[in-house]
């Protein structure tokens, strides 16, 4: 239909060129729109994961146009650019609790402005399609906890702190080549900011091999 453009970014009507290779932002877009179809139950879990893991390695405009060939066109905004991933994603929140879990896509650079909301950052299962992530803070009361993982690295130089502490407990471990730098930049007031790795679950405490028992007369 005119007005609409296809999910890997092409407007329908024109000539593709599938074997055209494909570009950071091509991907982006088709990220977010299997992240936002996931979102509307047009796709499972698995379906998402092994759609991400493709579109994040795809060489092709093709190879990208093949993963979203079952899903409704990305609309297009009135200026006519098709809604794609945004490098910047805002925040403006009061008192209601900010989380992103699981699967998100991680932006460029995160502006949040919150006051008295808990947020939680989980990066252990994120997609990250950049090698930096800048958060400006704004906040007032409550805390801000990053979840991350090996390879993720989070550098509170840049955060000014008012009656605030920060707790980092990250481990970097020098074997993993650092995927994602996290820079904390702006004002934390009241509350803390608490850097971690995920928590061991009961299932994991139970695999742990038990002591051997001495042996019976």
């Amino acid at each position: 239909m005119p007005g609409e453009i296809s999910p890997a970014g092409m407007r329908s009507g024109h000539n593709s060129q599938p074997e055209m290779r494909a570009s950071h932002a091509d991907r982006d877009r088709v990220v977010d729109l299997l992240s936002g179809a996931a979102g509307e139950g047009r796709l499972t879990a698995d379906e998402l994961d092994q759609r991400l893991e493709a579109a994040l390695s795809a060489r092709t405009v093709g190879e990208l146009a093949e993963l979203t060939a079952d899903l409704p066109p990305a609309p297009v905004h009135a200026g006519g650019v098709a809604a794609e991933a945004k490098d910047v994603l805002r925040i403006d929140q009061m008192f209601s609790p900010v989380q992103r879990v699981e699967r998100w896509v991680v932006p460029r650079r995160l502006e949040l402005c919150t006051q008295w909301c808990e947020v939680t950052l989980d990066f252990t299962q994120a997609v990250i399609t950049h090698d930096t992530l800048q958060i400006d803070l704004s906040m007032v009361g409550k805390n801000l906890t990053l979840i991350v993982r090996p390879g993720i690295v989070v550098d509170p130089d840049g955060l000014s702190l008012e009656f605030s502490k920060l707790k980092n407990n990250q481990a970097p471990d020098p074997d993993v080549p650092v995927a994602l730098r996290v820079e904390l930049v702006g004002h934390k007031s009241f509350g803390r900011v608490v850097v971690r790795q995920p928590r061991r679950t009961g299932g994991r405490w139970l695999l742990r091999k038990p002591a051997a028992l001495p042996a019976g007369d």
